[in-house]
């Protein structure tokens, strides 16, 4: 390989990159926006929800009760009406998503050591929302039930029992500290692998493709040449979006530097090689583009970046091995939060390094036949 024709083929990638006036600002700034959205919307804990209260008790066992669900964050009591009847109007009006039902004669019931049952209504229509805010509100009246009973048994002088959970990795059970490190290769899949796709089918439209193949210039050269530029954009956009996840998020970060730029270097070329893949295939941009949304879009849904694999069907969870953006999940959130080790982490990096030196085989055999065409 001549390393002056390499050169030279880095320096015109960027020099197109730089004229480029709307590209080179999409760059950095399409990742810090979605960083921004994805972290403080998908990322983001359901606070605030605005709840109704209704109090059919009266009494300073129900007010506690009331104070505990509104103190913890989640609950924001905008309603107290005074019937269970008054809550589906309230619902139909977006007014509340959720409303807690004490039931007269609480107070009572409990002194004698009944089961008093505790309403939580919630409005379906957002399932998710539904279902952390019932979660919520049963983690509370739990709370309460172990405080009542310790308090009985502390009065009676017999043993109790504290049960107490302790959380690991991520104490405070921040979701944005689970979500940056997972955009940061989710961006990078999408920022990359969309400018790639469009690299080579540009050239092929424009007809410099056919140009420089007559020259001296290698099908080797061409290919690392057209790559180093975007190898190089990669990087930097990781280390921007990884210094604005811990500096801004305060994600914590306990794991090795080498280890997350082992991982994301390997995620970074099979991205790079998946566009790259993608622009050898297509005959127009419009077609470059399509491919690369078509290859966005399961990625992302399989890859356990917003829905847990485990939730998912067995058939479908076999299909997740083969998402690359499934390893590099593990390798990033493994390194951010429970600082793993590159030992402890071989075999989701042996995956993300087959399927770079797959994906890169397959775009140079293609390229190979492209040029034979």
């Amino acid at each position: 390989m001549n390393l002056r024709r390499y050169r030279l083929i880095v320096w015109k990638e960027f020099l197109q990159f730089r004229r480029d006036r709307l590209l080179l600002p999409l760059v950095f700034m399409m990742p810090l926006l979605q960083l921004i959205m994805f972290g403080y919307v998908v990322g983001s804990d359901v606070t605030h929800l605005p709840t109704a209260m209704v109090d059919l008790d009266h009494t300073q066992t129900s007010r506690q009760i009331a104070r505990l669900l509104e103190s913890s964050g989640y609950f924001r009591v905008v309603a107290q009406p005074s019937s269970e009847s008054s809550v589906q109007p309230l619902m139909d009006a977006q007014t509340v998503q959720v409303a807690f039902v004490i039931p007269a004669g609480t107070q009572r019931s409990l002194d004698r050591g009944e089961t008093v049952p505790f309403g939580i209504v919630v409005d379906g229509t957002d399932s998710k929302t539904a279902s952390v805010a019932s979660g919520y509100a049963s983690q509370i009246i739990g709370a309460y039930n172990q405080q009542r009973l310790a308090a009985v048994a502390e009065n009676m002088n017999g043993p109790t029992l504290n049960a107490s959970v302790r959380v690991l990795f991520n104490p405070s059970l921040r979701a944005v500290n689970a979500m940056v490190p997972g955009l940061v290769c989710t961006i990078l899949l999408l920022s990359i692998m969309t400018i790639m796709a469009q690299a080579v089918v540009k050239e092929r439209a424009r007809g410099s493709l056919e140009q420089m193949m007559v020259t001296p210039l290698t099908r080797l050269e061409y290919l690392l040449g057209k790559i180093t530029p975007y190898a190089i954009i990669a990087m930097a956009q990781m280390t921007f979006i990884a210094l604005v996840g811990r500096l801004w998020f305060g994600v914590p970060f306990n794991g090795s530097v080498v280890t997350v730029a082992l991982g994301l270097g390997l995620f970074s070329l099979t991205s790079i090689g998946l566009g790259l893949l993608i622009s050898l295939m297509a005959r127009t941009q419009q077609q470059a583009q399509q491919l690369a949304i078509f290859v966005m879009l399961p990625t992302i849904v399989l890859s356990g970046f917003m829905f847990p694999i485990e939730s998912m069907p067995p058939a479908v969870v076999a299909l997740t091995y083969v998402i690359p953006l499934r390893y590099a999940l593990v390798v990033l959130r493994a390194s951010f939060l429970k600082g793993s080790s590159i030992a402890d982490l071989w075999m989701p990096m042996l995956a993300m390094l087959a399927f770079a030196v797959g994906i890169f085989g397959l775009a140079m055999a293609r390229f190979s036949r492209k040029l034979a065409e």
